[in-house]
């Protein structure tokens, strides 16, 4: 999703990437919640930073914990920020209806489009 919102939101000042520690697919509940706020997101892909390739970073950038714990050693010149979101699956797994899954993707969905709304001016 913050990739998403990156590209939607921020296209004219940064380049954005998204890679996660391991690929999970991408998750149609942050399609649809994704959608809802009329960003498309089906065309991205659960990748890992590996399958970026040698791409020169400026920042790195984790949101969830997990991440920031295991994130691979960045070369020298790359700054790295975490912003802790919590996990859409895990509050959704928590739940007992589809709608308050929705509801919890929802949530984070709007956390993280209020962060990115502050970048790169916030990476300072």
């Amino acid at each position: 999703m913050a990739e998403g919102w990156a590209r939607a939101l921020k296209s004219e000042q940064l380049v954005a990437y998204s890679a996660g520690i391991e690929t999970h697919g991408l998750n149609p509940h942050a399609v649809q919640v994704m959608t809802e706020a009329g960003v498309d997101i089906s065309g991205q892909k659960s990748q890992t930073l590996d399958d970026l390739g040698p791409i020169e970073f400026d920042w790195i950038v984790t949101v969830c914990d997990h991440a920031r714990e295991s994130c691979p050693v960045v070369p020298a010149g790359t700054k790295t920020v975490h912003q802790a979101f919590d996990d859409p699956p895990r509050l959704a797994a928590e739940v007992t209806s589809e709608e308050q899954a929705l509801d919890c993707y929802r949530r984070v969905r709007d956390e993280i489009r209020q962060f990115v709304e502050t970048l790169p001016e916030s990476l300072r």
